[in-house]
């Protein structure tokens, strides 16, 4: 089974493994060509970091920009006020909780931070 696809599930809010794992490790792998299709997941405390954080903001636009998909869970976002800020940012805001699920069941690649 080829597995091309990454999962990162972000759920640290500290700005320095966000931005030098979470950001650095997604846009490389990107800009690169390690994966054909790389999703960062959006999950907790990381939420606010986006809202707080101009230098995240910036990476998660260059990620963007570079084909990175990036989606926040819609509960986490909504009980931390951060759902228009997230829309606005072109963040796709939903509920993750059956995703992650078919993701662990299905085996598929899943780096948690």
């Amino acid at each position: 089974m080829k597995k091309d696809k990454l999962y990162i599930l972000w759920t640290n809010a500290d700005e320095i493994t966000s931005e030098k794992m979470v950001m650095m490790y997604a846009i490389n792998s990107q800009l690169r060509g390690w994966w054909e299709e790389i999703t960062i997941i959006v999950w907790g405390s990381p939420n606010k970091l986006i809202g707080e954080s101009k230098l995240i903001r910036e990476k998660i636009e260059f990620a963007q920009r570079t084909g990175i998909k990036i989606s926040a869970c819609k509960s986490c976002a909504d009980e931390l006020g951060t759902t228009d800020l997230l829309l606005n940012l072109g963040i796709e805001v939903k509920y993750w909780g059956e995703g992650l699920t078919s993701i662990l069941k299905n085996d598929e690649v899943l780096i948690t931070v």
